[in-house]
């Protein structure tokens, strides 16, 4: 039995691959599924970017899942898909379609244009995330989907820190497997709600962190005393999850899953789901684990929540600065000095 890595690749049959572009602070990140998965969705934030999300609800014809796409670059990432379709479809992987293979690959996208040079993933880089794609050890931090990602955005762009990609499993004594995959690019701080610390919120000079409550219960743009207000601010910011377990389930409860889930993004980014967020969580069933045991489908969203919410702190602890944006742990460290 492969030794647990803690990460979304503890399911068995799923695989991980990055495409990570550093100078241009910009990347996707790609999750092949084996054959059967079924996929859910909840799409939460008021400013999504999304393709193939509609075709996971219950009640629509496709039940099979064949890849996830998660990708910077805004409404450009999406070409990214593309490039997995390509790479699937060569293999002879998809809905079969008479004499056609179609690959179903739902994706999702978060605005990372604010830092870096101009760029995005395309199709290539797609195509090279799910050529790279293994079962093994998933890389986390400032790479893949998480490449350009940012943190900690309610006092503007000169205070916040970076945000990451971050992965984490869970396992039940059934031996049922959850595991979690996330690219925190949120707008709120960031903290761990098992023991209460914060972990990245807007820099405040020497003070360390600036109290985002105040800042909100202001009720206006954030400015030092004396500053002019900043602009206006611009819908750049998104968490994407995808919660995968290795339990049989029906389209819906999949549904139910990814609902549940950002129950991880409330726990650990405030505020979250806000007017600029386009935050969304998929979930993935690979059927090989049926839920016989009473009670064990409630057991199994709540291992999942808490499989995200570790996902969701990785990402932003294991991030490194780019771009001239340092990350939470070099902020800290900066500031005993």
């Amino acid at each position: 039995m492969t030794e647990p890595r803690d990460a979304i690749t503890d399911v068995h049959g799923i695989r991980v691959g990055h495409w990570t572009d550093r100078r241009a602070a910009t990347g996707c990140t790609v999750l092949l599924c084996p054959p059967g998965t079924v996929g859910g969705v909840d799409v939460r934030g008021a400013a999504p970017g999304t393709r193939e999300t509609e075709l996971l609800r219950p009640g629509n014809m496709v039940e099979e899942v064949h890849a996830l796409v998660l990708a910077g670059g805004s409404a450009y990432g999406l070409d990214a898909a593309a490039g997995v379709m390509r790479y699937l479809a060569e293999r002879g992987v998809g809905f079969r379609m008479r004499d056609h293979v179609v690959p179903i690959v739902p994706a999702a996208i978060l605005f990372d244009l604010g830092i870096g040079r101009p760029a995005h993933p395309d199709a290539d880089a797609g195509y090279r995330a799910a050529r790279r794609a293994t079962a093994g050890a998933v890389a986390e931090g400032s790479v893949g989907a998480g490449t350009g990602a940012t943190v900690a955005k309610a006092a503007g762009h000169e205070r916040l820190l970076k945000g990451g990609l971050g992965s984490a499993s869970e396992r039940m004594e059934t031996g049922v497997v959850v595991g979690a995959l996330a690219a925190v690019n949120a707008v709120g701080a960031i903290r761990d709600p098992r023991t209460a610390e914060l972990v990245a919120a807007p820099r405040a000079g020497r003070r360390g962190f600036l109290d985002v409550e105040a800042i909100y219960r202001a009720g206006r743009r954030w400015h030092e005393p004396g500053e002019p207000p900043p602009p206006p601010a611009v819908p750049e910011h998104t968490t994407l999850g995808v919660v995968a377990t290795n339990a049989r389930l029906t389209k819906t409860q999949a549904n139910r899953l990814a609902t549940v889930a950002h129950d991880a993004l409330a726990r650990t980014i405030w505020p979250v789901h806000a007017p600029g967020d386009g935050d969304v969580v998929f979930a993935l069933a690979t059927g090989e684990a049926p839920l016989v045991e009473e009670g064990a489908y409630g057991a199994l969203e709540a291992m999942a929540t808490l499989a995200l919410e570790r996902a969701i702190l990785r990402g932003v602890r294991l991030a490194t600065g780019l771009a001239g944006v340092p990350s939470a742990g070099e902020w800290l460290r900066r500031r005993r000095r």
